[in-house]
């Protein structure tokens, strides 16, 4: 009767015979295909048998027959503008027909997960991901809109910190969650009102503005620490970072003996090169303890200048796997840290804690805040002080010792 074919996904009309209803009918629905997977739409339609023979052979038009064709035209509309957007998936249908069956938080997260990888946006598809996970531990893989109240938020946030979720992760998935439910109540899956974000409603929780920055003698202890081979190849991962003007992982991964000019190591921080549509070239003076460094664990210089200083970043071929590679260099880095932190007896750090140290040991020695705002690649001297603040305990340790030194 009615049919649609386009880049692999087919769209029928179909007397669903899979189960007879009381009424002695059988439901008249839409069928989707695509991948081997098939979503049913209802039409509201019953027909029998015979009714649906008459109707597929004839070009009879009755009420019913017409539901049945606007329903499949509103379909196979949807279908042709997420094909076009290049978009289309089941649950992104499914969310855009508004059926309340399929519209779920899940699949919602799901559809915007999709988004996200077709955009080449890995950083906010990971957001995406862990914030789904973090969800389904809490409450399932069947989270509906209308289950998400103030009083649910809670719980979930309560939740996910016993999980032991610091609070700068709760906020992202609650912040992740709520560009959710204000997509559902732009789209009209969710009305406005039924959203418990908002003024006077759930708050999101707001990230933990605690940065730990080592100090020099706890960076001594790293930089003297004999252990594995594994730990001390990590250990100097971590200071070459730190010495690198606190170089993210994912930028000094990729760096290249390109990157290499007159003594000191250029480069622009991609984060802020995606985030901005900035260049800013960093420069960091290429120090012994970094060549002692590079000769030890990295590449050999071959005179290339797209050869990579550290033999990690070869092996990715795209976006998403470049990604893979950093996540799982960070996680086996963090674990060598933790078991080193332990052994010689200073706080748990991290990679992160690279960055936060580099500009802490500046700031203590006295160093000009402007100077570590270019080291940084800070866009301005405010984002730089912000960043700096809370890195500030020992000197205020001090100062209080000073209110009663009388010597």
């Amino acid at each position: 009767m009615l049919k649609y074919s386009k880049d692999g996904i087919s769209v029928f009309a179909i007397l669903d015979r899979r189960r007879i209803k009381t009424n002695g009918l059988f439901p008249v629905k839409v069928e989707v295909i695509y991948r081997r997977q098939q979503k049913y739409f209802p039409t509201g339609v019953d027909m029998s048998e015979m009714e649906w023979q008459n109707v597929s052979g004839t070009r009879k038009t009755s009420e019913d027959v017409v539901r049945i064709e606007n329903t499949f035209h509103n379909i196979r509309t949807e279908v042709e503008t997420l094909l076009e957007k290049g978009i289309f998936s089941m649950v992104t249908l499914s969310l855009r027909l508004g059926r309340g069956s399929y519209v779920t938080v899940n699949s919602a997260l799901s559809s915007m997960m999709d988004r996200f990888r077709s955009d080449g946006r890995v950083n906010s598809y990971y957001r995406c991901r862990s914030t789904l996970r973090g969800l389904e531990q809490f409450a399932g893989r069947k989270i509906l809109f209308r289950d998400v109240t103030e009083e649910w938020l809670g719980h979930c946030e309560d939740f996910w910190k016993k999980e032991g979720k610091s609070c700068t992760t709760v906020s992202i998935y609650m912040r992740t969650l709520k560009s959710v439910m204000n997509e559902a109540v732009k789209k009209g899956y969710v009305k406005e009102s039924a959203s418990p974000f908002g003024r006077g409603r759930y708050s999101v929780p707001k990230g933990s503005e605690r940065k730990l920055a080592l100090s020099k003698a706890d960076i001594k202890k790293i930089m003297d620490f004999k252990g594995t081979e594994r730990q001390e190849r990590y250990r100097d991962l971590w200071l070459f970072s730190y010495l690198c003007n606190g170089i993210n992982f994912r930028d000094m991964l990729f760096l290249k003996y390109g990157n290499v000019s007159n003594g000191e190591i250029c480069f622009i921080r991609s984060k802020t090169m995606h985030a901005y549509g900035q260049s800013k070239v960093i420069r960091a003076v290429l120090s012994r303890e970094m060549q002692a460094i590079i000769d030890k664990w990295g590449n050999p210089d071959d005179g290339n200048p797209d050869t990579y200083i550290f033999p990690y970043a070869c092996s990715a071929k795209d976006d998403f796997s470049a990604a893979h590679l950093v996540r799982k260099i960070i996680y086996l880095c963090n674990l060598s840290l933790k078991k080193i932190a332990r052994e010689i007896g200073i706080p748990a750090f991290t990679t992160y804690s690279a960055r936060h140290s580099f500009a802490t040991v500046l700031q203590r020695n006295g160093t000009a805040l402007s100077f570590i705002s270019e080291s940084l690649g800070h866009s301005s001297l405010s984002v730089t002080e912000h960043y700096l603040a809370g890195f500030e305990y020992e000197d205020r340790l001090k100062n209080s010792a000073a209110l009663t030194d009388f010597d």
